[in-house]
């Protein structure tokens, strides 16, 4: 007869003995005699391996390693729910990167991405995997963000009626600015101006009447070049398509009106020679910073404008006084400037990615706000302190740049504004330092002034909700979009024997010669039948008056 053991008594044995074993190697404390109900003891469940993308700046510091392996990917794996491989993507090449990833079936399983230009091919193709079973079937955060955010649904859908993109909330702030030497305007007892054709008598003023005051014409009345030419053109409402008569309409009027305004700045010698050799604005914001140039047209991160920017031009001309002024009004009308983006569609997910409810569970881990506040402040102590009013205060400054300021690509599940008592940018602002005290105070005003809701916003929309043009189509699109760019160059550059008026025209005959009317018949028809379900214009002003009756 053979001895037989109850096999419930073993299993419970076993699980005394390994329980026993590990709590003392634990702790002094004796293990307790009572027996144990083996029906409590859970194993935890094993991490899923899944592979995210990030972006390559080139920013990360030497001594904190790579962007695919430093202090933050660690981080996200220890305390998140998954073993994450990070794919580095060069910021500015993503798009050849992913093609040759996918192309190589070796894309990786959630894909951080904000250019719609790039995800919507995809979701052509059925490469990108439509979200809604696995929101249901394994989110818990961020299925309820879309329950109390309905505008998160309704920039992630597609024409199927489907979700393919995981977006998050952002403040709505200005972007774009018009900075103005106040202290220039005083000297020579100017004011601000109102139009466009004001402007460019403050511009003249500023490049030929010796503002700085050392007796030598070396001062630039404004600039033009990358950048600040793109908000110069906003303030014309100089864009490729505006609505016009309840339609979507493909606009030459207002390409007329800023070629000539900046034909006008270029031949007088009014704005530096050579702005179109400067391609990413670095030779304006050194004139700039220098106490150079009268006013500053740019993109703007506000807090990093006060630490850097406003800084420097501080410390080279300690009398300085910068201001925002608002859009003059133009022969368009007067606008609001470009604003920052408060629904941001930032990652998709490969059809083909194994363990997708790891990849959703990920999701809801970087949308948490605890998972938020860290990589955006770094860990309490060790980078940071509450401040006077109650926030992340940086223990150094150094510190912070050297181990924090570089993981904002981790942040792009971040939807900081939900902290209302932190999350805001204006937190963001050092107030004990002079210069940062100054560069809040620009910033307050700019929300006054830029965020009026009686004038109109300068674009349909946040260039990131524009729908993204057919295969056929864009086939039409691109090939034009160089030739006539270079038309309105040619009308700046031209002088009196090429006119803006004869570049309006001749990019006209390009587009007209390029069957452009196709397009032109594509977007009337998006507006017509698509406008309800896109998030235009109106949206973001929704948004934010939403935002700003929470204050």
């Amino acid at each position: 007869m053979k001895n037989t053991v109850n096999p419930w008594f073993a299993r419970s044995a076993a699980l005394l003995l390994i329980l026993g074993l590990l709590l003392a190697g634990c702790s002094q404390t004796p293990a307790s005699t009572e027996p144990e109900d083996v029906t409590d003891v859970q194993t935890p469940e094993a991490k899923k391996d899944i592979s995210v993308t990030v972006y390559d700046r080139g920013a990360v510091p030497a001594a904190e390693g790579t962007i695919e392996d430093n202090r933050w990917t660690k981080w996200l794996n220890d305390n998140g729910p998954a073993n994450v491989k990070f794919v580095a993507v060069p910021r500015f090449e993503s798009q050849q990167k992913l093609n040759v990833l996918f192309a190589s079936s070796s894309a990786p399983d959630l894909i951080f991405e904000y250019a719609p230009h790039i995800k919507n091919p995809l979701i052509d193709q059925k490469l990108l995997m439509p979200l809604d079973d696995i929101i249901e079937k394994y989110s818990t955060t961020y299925k309820q963000m879309l329950q109390q955010y309905p505008a998160l649904k309704k920039v992630g859908t597609k024409a199927d009626g489907k979700i393919y993109e995981f977006a998050r909330l952002a403040e709505v702030y200005p972007i774009h600015a018009l900075l103005i030497r106040e202290d220039w305007l005083e000297k020579l007892n100017l004011q601000i101006p109102q139009t466009t054709e004001e402007l460019y008598q403050v511009a003249k003023a500023f490049a030929e009447n010796d503002p700085d005051g050392n007796g030598e014409k070396d001062t630039h009345g404004i600039a033009v070049s990358f950048q600040s030419g793109q908000v110069i053109d906003q303030i014309f409402q100089a864009t490729r398509w505006v609505v016009k008569d309840g339609t979507v309409t493909r606009n030459w009027d207002n390409f007329t009106a800023v070629t000539d305004f900046k034909k006008r700045l270029f031949d007088e010698g009014i704005i530096d020679k050579d702005f179109l050799n400067d391609k990413n604005g670095a030779k304006a914001k050194q004139d700039f910073v220098n106490g150079k140039v009268g006013i500053y047209p740019l993109q703007i991160n506000w807090v990093s404008f006060s630490q850097n920017e406003l800084a420097s031009l501080k410390k080279n001309v300690p009398d300085a006084v910068v201001t925002p002024i608002p859009y003059p009004k133009s022969p368009a009308g007067q606008f609001n400037p470009a604003f920052s983006n408060p629904v941001q569609a930032t990652a998709v997910v490969n059809a083909s990615a194994k363990n997708p409810d790891a990849v959703m569970k990920y999701i809801d881990f970087l949308v948490k706000p605890e998972t938020a506040n860290t990589l955006r402040n770094g860990i309490e102590g060790e980078h940071w302190k509450a401040g006077a009013n109650g926030c992340p205060e940086p223990v150094s400054m150094d510190k912070r740049k050297e181990e924090v300021a570089w993981n904002g690509d981790f942040q792009m599940m971040s939807s900081t504004i939900l902290d209302t008592q932190c999350g805001k940018l204006e937190t963001g602002f050092n107030l004990s330092d002079p210069v940062q005290k100054e560069g809040f105070d620009m910033y307050k005003k700019a929300m006054e002034i830029y965020t009026d809701p009686n004038k109109p916003y300068v674009e349909i929309t946040h260039p990131e909700h524009m729908p993204q043009l057919p295969e056929d189509v864009e086939e039409v699109s691109a090939p034009m979009v160089k030739p006539i760019d270079d038309m309105f160059i040619k009308g700046i550059l031209g002088g009196k024997g090429y006119t803006a008026e004869q570049a309006t025209k001749d990019a006209k005959d390009t587009w007209d010669k390029g069957n452009g009317k196709l397009i032109e018949d594509w977007f009337k028809e998006w507006y017509a039948k698509d406008s309800n379900n896109a998030f235009l214009a109106k949206d973001i002003y929704e948004v934010m008056e939403q935002q700003q009756s929470q204050k």
